[in-house]
């Protein structure tokens, strides 16, 4: 008897010859600025791209191209010091507790030991500092090659939060810590801070203090400008970032609960 054939089941596909399946080309998103192009080389925020390009920087074709708004074209080329930059696919975010006498740049003419020096090693894709900490102030730092990102926590519109523990030379005065709430005036304005306090169960020449103000080296200035030396600074809070379990001159990649949070931030 003979058999009849069976039907195939559903979603049963017959196999046919193989096809070749090109691959697949990377291209840029469209619209792409040069500031953006720069920025998401993992070379700095796009802010600061624009300085570049402004200061003749980078070079589109062998060119410098002096517009930052300049629609960079798929075929062109983009370099930055003479080195050919491609916007990176893969984004990196580092936690870093930074140690002291250690310069937050990606390189030193003097030869000094830079952020990089630390975390350079071992991280394949080119990624810089968001913000800086001055060579003598310890604790976080990110770094990434995120460019949006970068731009954005570095925004003073953002208020990104910012905790510092400081340790003063000498207690401060209780009339000294009112003048700090109220705002201090320096040459380049009235400095407001979010919070400041003595820290808890230390000595009055321990201080806590909150601030949104990116100005360089502005907390230092705060106490100078009444009459203080700082002895140590040390950030211990950045845009919901702690040092918790992350020692010293270590780092960390973060997850991806902590990058979620971070761009919900800005």
């Amino acid at each position: 008897m003979q058999r009849k054939p069976t039907k195939p089941k559903a979603g049963f596909k017959k196999p046919g010859p193989k096809t070749f399946k090109p691959p697949k080309i990377e291209s840029l998103p469209e619209e792409m600025r040069l500031n953006r192009y720069v920025a998401q080389s993992g070379i700095c925020s796009r802010r600061k791209a624009v300085d570049l390009v402004k200061a003749g920087q980078v070079k589109v074709n062998g060119e410098i191209i002096l517009e930052p708004g300049y629609i960079v074209q798929p075929d062109d080329v983009v370099s930055y010091q003479g080195k050919d930059i491609k916007p990176e696919s893969k984004k990196i975010y580092i936690l870093l507790n930074k140690p002291k006498d250690t310069i937050t740049t990606l390189s030193d003419e003097k030869g000094r030991k830079t952020v990089m020096d630390i975390v350079g090693r071992t991280i394949k894709e080119r990624i810089f500092p968001v913000g800086r900490l001055d060579r003598e102030t310890t604790g976080l730092l990110l770094l990434t090659n995120d460019g949006d990102l970068a731009q954005k926590l570095s925004h003073p519109s953002f208020k990104v939060k910012k905790f510092y523990h400081v340790t003063l030379d000498r207690p401060l005065l209780q009339n000294d810590l009112e003048a700090i709430k109220k705002g201090v005036e320096l040459e380049d304005g009235v400095i407001s801070v979010e919070g400041v306090d003595y820290i808890e169960e230390k000595p009055k020449n321990e201080i806590g203090i909150e601030i949104h103000v990116g100005k360089n080296r502005i907390v230092r200035r705060i106490f100078e400008h009444l009459g203080y030396t700082v002895e140590r600074l040390d950030r211990t809070y950045y845009a919901g970032l702690t040092k918790k379990d992350l020692p010293r001159s270590h780092y960390r990649v973060l997850n991806e609960r902590e990058i979620v949070m971070l761009k919900h931030f800005t």
